[in-house]
C-alpha cells in the first residue's frame, strides 16, 4: 500500500515539516552535485555505529563533524531518489498532523529524539558495525506511531498496485500504520542487517518512541485513541 494523502486536516500551518521536507531535498541535491565523491559523505555524515557506540574512529580527513553528531546529520541524507520520495511523502501526509497536535517547536524536538531513538534501536544491537546508518526514515516512524495514537479513525487515500494499474482506496489509518508496522516486523525478522539494506531496526525503534512521547508531546486536548465518531443520521 502506498499512501498519497489522508482526510485529516489541520489548525496550523505546518511549517516544521515543511522546512524538514526543504532541508532533505537540499541536502540531497548536495549529494548529487558530489558525484563520485558521495561516498565519501556518507561515511563522513552518516551515522556508523562502531565509530559512534564501538570505539573506532575514521580517517581524519572523514571527521567533518563530531561522532555524536552524526546521529543527526544521518538523518538529513539519503540513499537514492525513492529512498528520499518515499520518506518525504510519509512526513508531509503525517508530520503536519503530529506538528498542528504539539505545536512548532514540540515537534522539532520530537521529531529528533524519535530520530535517536531509531538510531540506538538500529546500532546498539551490533556496536562494531561499520554500515554508514542515512535517512530519515526512523525520525518519521515517530511520526507514524505517534499518528495511530492520535488519528486512528482518520481516512488515508492509499494506492493498491495491479500490475500498471494503481487502484486507490480510502483505508482507516490504524490499518494503515498498523499493517505498516507489522511488515517492518516481518522484515527485521528476516533480514540479518550485516549487509547494510533497510534499517528496519530503525523503524520499529522510532515508532515505539513516538508512540512512547507522544503523551508527553501533544496539547492537553488532543485525546489518545479517540473514539470513532459516527456519521450524522438523517430522518
Amino acid at each position: 500500500m502506498i499512501p498519497l494523502h489522508d482526510d485529516n486536516p489541520t489548525q496550523i500551518t505546518p511549517w516544521v515539516t515543511i522546512s524538514l521536507i526543504v532541508i532533505c531535498v537540499l541536502v540531497f541535491f548536495w549529494q548529487l552535485s558530489l558525484g563520485n565523491r558521495v561516498e565519501l559523505a556518507v561515511y563522513s555524515l552518516g551515522m556508523i555505529p562502531a565509530v559512534v557506540f564501538g570505539g573506532k574512529e575514521l580517517l581524519p580527513e572523514l571527521s567533518l563533524v563530531p561522532e555524536w553528531m552524526t546521529i543527526f546529520t544521518s538523518m538529513f541524507l539519503h540513499g537514492g531518489w525513492m529512498h528520499l520520495i518515499g520518506n518525504m511523502l510519509y512526513l508531509w501526509i503525517f508530520g503536519n498532523n503530529i506538528e498542528d497536535a504539539m505545536g512548532h517547536g514540540r515537534f522539532i524536538v520530537f521529531y529528533l529524539l524519535c530520530g535517536v531513538f531509531a538510531v540506538l534501536a538500529q546500532a546498539l544491537p551490533n556496536p562494531d558495525s561499520t554500515i554508514p546508518m542515512i535517512g530519515a526514515s526512523g525520525a518519521i516512524s515517530g511520526v507514524l506511531g505517534a499518528y495511530l495514537l492520535l488519528y486512528p479513525h482518520a481516512r488515508v487515500l492509499v494506492g493498491i498496485p495491479f500490475g500498471f494499474y494503481l487502484h486507490t482506496v480510502y483505508i482507516p489509518a490504524g490499518l494503515v500504520l498498523g499493517f505498516w508496522f507489522v511488515m517492518q516486523l516481518i522484515s527485521s525478522a528476516g533480514s540479518s542487517g550485516e549487509g547494510g539494506g533497510v534499517a528496519f531496526g530503525a523503524h520499529i525503534g522510532g515508532f515505539i518512541a513516538g508512540m512512547a512521547l507522544i503523551p508527553l508531546f501533544k496539547h492537553r486536548h488532543i485525546p489518545l485513541l479517540p473514539k470513532r465518531r459516527e456519521p450524522p443520521s438523517y430522518r
